[in-house]
């Protein structure tokens, strides 16, 4: 087991090394002197992973996550030690519009990055980011015991990739985490469909906010320096958590009007909203219990109001 900080010179695949959480976990792990690979599809110049010069600090490898032969070749080729499997088609609206493409990538990428350290035989963490989303609907606090049953596309592809790994660890006897987030925001998340990015564009560029549900739909909201070590703490404690599924959050829950109000209050800045209602079989209520992972030494250290100004001058600096 690594302990924190001992990742030195051991070589890490990132998948979705390039997106929003994934720059951030790459960037704590080339200051720990990892070698982090790095697959990608296109570089977004506005990105986090550009803003922060990552892909000097990187080796970026051209490839496909539904690629299996390539990600087989990337794997074995790097001599890869551990896996932190985030690359998926993560926006709900997206996988709405084109199901075909999320499950495609979420699933067989999953199965395909799985296979591969499988087959190589010689990986010795694998950290598989999931999704608060892949319970489905409920009423109450989801703990991990609860069943998968994710019933919109995207909901269903991480469902699916959560029982796959689960699968993968306990019929092989592979070291296999997974991890179920809330609604992760911080520098870098260029998906204005979301309700922090959205509200702070809003604010930045003068425009109308069009709310898709009613206000009232409720998120965990966890930022994603929190995320970054969720992951790490499970990877040094994989001798205890591979086989497993952990909630990870931060313990603030919020209806949509409550973070507006939120924003407002802490930048003194007036949001201008329209609420649409016209969301399309949107989970209406979403919170996680997370007292599984604090039992490993996991505490949450960040809040909406202790971050956002930070985050309000990321954007405003940067998009």
């Amino acid at each position: 087991m690594e302990a924190m900080g001992k990742l030195k010179g051991k070589k890490i695949l990132v998948t979705g090394g390039t997106g929003f959480v994934g720059s951030h976990l790459v960037e704590s792990l080339i200051s720990e002197g990892s070698r982090v690979i790095v697959p990608f599809r296109s570089l977004d110049p506005g990105s986090y992973f550009a803003t922060q010069k990552l892909a000097k600090k990187v080796t970026l490898v051209s490839g496909d996550l539904k690629d299996f032969s390539r990600m087989f070749d990337i794997v074995t080729k790097y001599e890869i030690d551990y896996i932190f499997h985030l690359g998926a088609q993560a926006i709900v609206t997206t996988a709405y519009n084109n199901p075909r493409e999320t499950i495609t990538t979420n699933v067989l990428g999953t199965t395909n990055i799985l296979e591969a350290a499988r087959l190589y035989g010689s990986v010795k963490g694998i950290i598989v980011a999931s999704s608060d989303k892949a319970y489905g609907k409920s009423t109450k606090k989801y703990v991990e015991s609860d069943p998968l049953r994710g019933d919109h596309p995207y909901e269903v592809s991480k469902s699916s990739a959560d029982l796959i790994s689960l699968a993968y660890a306990k019929t092989y006897n592979m070291p296999i985490v997974v991890t179920r987030f809330g609604n992760i925001y911080g520098e870098g998340d260029l998906n204005f469909n979301r309700i922090i990015p959205s509200v702070l564009n809003a604010i930045i560029t003068h425009t109308r906010l069009d709310i898709r549900s009613d206000g009232m739909f409720v998120r965990d909201y966890v930022y994603v320096k929190d995320v970054v070590v969720g992951y790490r703490v499970l990877l040094d404690c994989i001798d205890k958590s591979k086989g497993e599924a952990y909630n990870l959050s931060s313990g603030e829950s919020l209806t949509v009007l409550e973070v507006i109000n939120t924003i407002e209050t802490m930048l003194k800045k007036k949001v201008q909203y329209s609420i649409l209602n016209t969301q399309q079989n949107e989970i209406p209520y979403q919170s996680l219990n997370f007292d599984k992972v604090k039992g490993l030494g996991y505490a949450p250290s960040y809040t909406l109001k202790k971050v956002l100004a930070k985050v309000y001058l990321w954007y405003l600096n940067n998009t």
